[in-house]
């Protein structure tokens, strides 16, 4: 099974990845400028594999640069507190 298949595993691996980053001392704001690179890959690569990457979809494609990167900043929120 994909971790993009299910939303809850999907959070997990990322919270796990953003704690990685920090304990090798990469700072939050780092961390989200990669999250909002990775979401650029995501959003022309990768079809959403359920209902809630759907709507992350649907919300990065109708925001524009700045609604990005700050969804990107919480999408680390989230992964934090699920790690």
């Amino acid at each position: 099974m994909s971790v993009l298949s299910n939303f809850d595993t999907w959070k997990k691996f990322l919270g796990d990845r953003v704690e990685a980053a920090k304990n090798l001392g990469i700072d939050e704001d780092a961390i989200s400028k990669l999250a909002y690179e990775i979401g650029e890959f995501l959003d022309t690569k990768v079809d959403p594999k359920n209902n809630e990457e759907r709507v992350l979809k649907e919300l990065w494609d109708v925001g524009d640069e700045s609604d990005r990167k700050t969804m990107a900043r919480l999408m680390v929120k989230l992964a934090g507190h699920n790690s």
